[in-house]
């Protein structure tokens, strides 16, 4: 979207609308997060579990900044789930391992919808929490991928 439809989007409350969804979608994000470091803090070996206790704190206190900011947005925070279908069994230390860089994936990809949808100071935090997220999925993985955030997109057909 050019910078000039953006702005009209804006005068008409298009933007904010676009905005909102995205940190709605950010916020879902970070509550299957926290829940999921919850499960991975349960199975991580004592080597990891400081890195796990330190992601789990930093996904709180991004879903709390989330739920402010859309309460900025003027919306209602969607609270979380009372569980969540993870993405595979995790029965040990090395399914934790995978799972948190699962995790950190997928935030990655909301956050990257996130700076795509914000400008401001929201977008800077959008890409600052995308560079977090793409830095733990990669000390999870012991890899990096080529583009954070986007590595879960399906290829464009035609």
């Amino acid at each position: 979207m050019a910078r000039d439809e953006k702005r009209d989007d804006a005068e008409d409350g298009g933007a904010t609308k676009a905005e909102l969804k995205a940190v709605q979608a950010a916020l879902r994000a970070e509550h299957a997060a926290v829940y999921g470091y919850g499960v991975v803090g349960g199975r991580i070996g004592d080597r990891r579990r400081a890195d796990a206790r330190t992601a789990y704190d930093a996904h709180r206190a991004r879903r709390d900044e989330l739920a402010r900011a859309v309460r900025d947005l003027g919306g209602e925070p969607e609270p979380s789930a009372a569980a969540y279908a993870l993405p595979f069994p995790v029965p040990d230390a090395a399914a934790a391992a995978r799972l948190a860089a699962e995790l950190e994936e997928r935030v990655a990809a909301v956050y990257a919808d996130l700076v795509r949808a914000a400008d401001g100071p929201r977008r800077a935090l959008a890409a600052e929490s995308l560079r977090e997220a793409a830095v733990r999925a990669a000390r999870w993985r012991g890899g990096s991928v080529a583009f954070p955030g986007l590595a879960e997109r399906p290829a464009a057909s035609g």
